[in-house]
């Protein structure tokens, strides 16, 4: 296996890994939103398994994530190229790590706001991965 020398190149497995961590974690995290949220076949979508997944995926999205951030995020700070979408994207991350979070250990009076606040930074991120993760030269959130 060899590792291309172009800046901010990922090698061979982590680009398969940080995409399968992604969108594991948005997919069923919309699944959720759906299924509990929205009552959309909440017997099956909205069920704790769902959750369960989700919140497996969003520890193996983790993992992925700093796989990137040595090198990715320093070759991208280097080069300014997708530097709004990629410093967006980790801001989003940093929230929903946060929320999160607090969606199990915060304080129960805070809840439907933490709730609310996870699944719309959920959707805002998800569009924006998209963007970013894309191999189009030029995207609207390219610096």
């Amino acid at each position: 296996m060899t590792i291309s020398n172009r800046l901010g190149k990922m090698p061979s497995w982590q680009r398969p890994f940080v995409l399968l961590g992604m969108w594991s974690a948005s997919i069923t995290g919309v699944m959720y939103l759906l299924g509990h949220e929205f009552q959309i076949q909440s017997l099956l979508l909205g069920s704790h398994s769902i959750l369960v997944w989700h919140g497996i995926a969003a520890m193996i999205a983790s993992i992925a994530l700093g796989s990137i951030l040595p090198n990715h995020l320093k070759a991208g700070l280097k080069s300014k190229r997708k530097l709004l979408s990629g410093i967006g994207q980790l801001a989003f991350l940093l929230t929903l790590f946060i929320t999160g979070a607090l969606l199990y250990y915060g304080p129960e009076g805070m809840r439907d706001l933490v709730i609310m606040t996870h699944w719309l930074v959920g959707i805002v991120f998800t569009l924006v991965f998209l963007l970013h993760s894309t191999r189009a030269r030029k995207l609207v959130f390219s610096y």
